[in-house]
């Protein structure tokens, strides 16, 4: 464990939801002052941990010591398109202010919102350049913006704060490659202490120290997460073989006490017969038998005791050892034959078609067009009744999509048999409990069978009854995921965007798992490298914004700008 100087100091601090369902227990433990990256398992309470740091909720038991200035960037941005960009790096008032001034109005309040803060337009500019926008930016509204560079631009307003702490959650959700980069560099020259909760290996590699939430426990390592995970290993290891030490003790020491009893029935048995045999006499004879009891009470408690301690060091063994749950993701059984068209997707003058059990990743920058492309697949009607299947479909349709020629990216979907993730999981009525949720998207289901599938994303005894609004971005996730697989029909195709976002590194184990087995099309947007080598698609297709046409920018999802095809290759 590493020690340091820190920022934040958690002393037994408990915290439940309105419903009673437990999110931290006695949780203490420190962050450093200088950049921290904060780990532990979806659902473990580190983005409830941050909002109880941030003063976002309030402790039921224990206490919090920290800066009174903190600077927070939660999991989930809501902004409205009309808010200025000025205002979401923190300096609209000054700027408005010192405009009005320069303008030539000398009102007191415009020197007031000023302040010492002249270069104010100066800062602000720099602020956008790092982050890739344009000084023109400054006068533009959020809506104006995707949603990458709304994250980025808010946490380079809070990098302009100077706050002595800054909290971030999952800020590399939904952002790009080179958007990442962006961010990467400005935690590289991060002033203050930083908590930043991820699932991104580049970002946390970053850090100076990484801290655990592990049932409850709050654990520093010293330097970033390689380094984590390495000492966690070793950990494990040694766990594991302490373990296997103490089993073998216990057969010992259970073996030990086995023949100890097999002795004393021998003594006990001989001297009987010796006292039936009236061999010795018998006041010699009941000496011998109460020297024996005494002989034989002292080792049974010996034997005992050696192996009540062998146990009891096999008990404190296995719970160094982690069992922890982990999600098992059943994907529908589909099988669609390899000739089966399931999709058409058209970039410029370039077309595909998905057949059979393909698997299709499309990468490219936030704006693009990429969530648009996965929404045309979503609302586009069967085109063509001549194909051999057109039974199957569903007798209600909609209106089928503008003509290739009317739009430079399109894609159209040749089943009604489609399962759609989206990047925001905002499918789900967040009043209604996760049990209604799923209830909804598979009301033939009994209540008891819903509750077994939810158990197999660990979504367990009260838990179904939380409202989704409640529940950390990993656990929505498990929960849209498995409102979607309930699903009869199951999907012939299945269509993901950015399905990593805010899964624990374990969770993205079982989604690579379950995709590999998956025997329908899928098509999947990510600008998750790691996880895209894994899943080995068929088909990688790259787009850019095309230089001929004015990016109108956008708010998530991706407006539908005009892509164009960088390139496309067989993986």
């Amino acid at each position: 464990m590493h020690t340091s100087p820190t920022s934040v100091v958690l002393d037994r601090v408990t915290f439940a939801w309105p419903d009673g369902t437990p999110a931290l227990t006695d949780v203490s433990g420190a962050f450093g002052a200088a950049r921290t990256g904060l780990v532990g398992r979806n659902g473990s309470g580190k983005s409830t941990l941050l909002r109880l740091i941030a003063g976002a909720l309030e402790p039921d038991a224990g206490h919090i010591d920290a800066p009174a200035d903190i600077a927070w960037l939660p999991q989930t941005l809501t902004l409205a398109v009309d808010t200025p960009v000025a205002d979401l790096l923190g300096v609209g008032g000054a700027l408005r202010g010192l405009r009005a001034i320069e303008a030539g109005d000398a009102s007191p309040r415009h020197f007031d919102a000023v302040g010492d803060d002249w270069d104010v337009e100066a800062r602000a500019t720099v602020a956008l350049d790092e982050v890739g926008l344009p000084p023109e930016a400054l006068d533009r509204r959020i809506g104006e913006l995707s949603g990458g560079e709304a994250v980025l631009t808010a946490i380079a307003g809070i990098r302009m704060r100077r706050a002595p702490l800054t909290l971030l959650d999952e800020p590399t959700n939904n952002l790009d490659r080179e958007a990442r980069r962006r961010l990467g560099d400005l935690v590289d020259r991060w002033h203050g202490a930083l908590v930043v909760v991820s699932h991104d290996v580049a970002l946390l590699e970053r850090m100076d120290e990484t801290a655990e939430l592990y049932g409850s426990r709050l654990t520093t390592f010293g330097g970033p997460y390689s380094l984590y995970a390495d000492a966690l290993g070793r950990e494990q290891d040694a766990a594991r073989q302490a373990e296997r030490a103490a089993a073998q003790a216990v057969r010992r020491e259970k073996r030990d006490r086995i023949e100890t009893e097999t002795k004393i029935a021998r003594r006990k048995a001989a001297g009987l017969k010796a006292q039936h045999e009236k061999r010795v006499p018998k006041i010699v004879a009941n000496g011998l038998k109460r020297s024996q009891q005494v002989s034989s009470g002292k080792l049974r408690t010996e034997a005992s005791d050696r192996e009540s301690a062998a146990r009891a060091a096999l008990d404190a063994a296995e719970r160094r050892v982690r069992d922890d749950d982990t999600v098992r993701i059943d994907l529908p059984d589909t099988e669609v034959p390899a000739g089966r068209r399931i999709a058409t997707i058209r970039v410029g003058d370039r077309e595909w078609i998905v057949q059979g059990p393909e698997r299709i990743a499309l990468i490219g920058p936030n704006g693009v067009g990429k969530t648009t492309l996965l929404e045309h697949l979503v609302g586009a009607a069967p085109r063509d009744a001549s194909e051999p299947d057109a039974s199957e479909r569903a007798s209600l349709t909609v209106a089928p999509l503008a003509p290739a020629p009317l739009a430079p990216a399109s894609a159209v979907a040749h089943t009604d048999r489609v399962g759609y993730l989206p990047q925001r999981v905002d499918g789900l009525d967040d009043a209604a409990s996760v049990l209604e949720n799923v209830q909804a998207a598979a009301p033939h289901l009994p209540t008891a069978e819903v509750r077994n599938r939810l158990a197999r994303f660990l979504i367990r005894g009260d838990a179904v009854t939380r409202p989704v609004g409640d529940l950390s971005g990993g656990e929505r996730f498990r929960v849209a995921l498995a409102r979607l697989l309930l699903a009869d029909p199951a999907p012939q195709l299945l269509l993901l965007d950015e399905p990593t976002n805010n899964l624990d590194l374990d969770t993205v184990d079982e989604v690579v798992a379950a995709l590999s087995a998956y025997r329908g099309a899928l098509i999947v947007v990510s600008h998750d490298d790691a996880f895209l080598a894994r899943l080995q698609p068929d088909t990688v297709i790259e787009l850019s914004r095309d230089p001929g046409v004015d990016d109108p920018g956008g708010d998530d999802p991706e407006d539908p700008v005009h892509p164009s095809l960088v390139h496309a290759q067989d993986a």
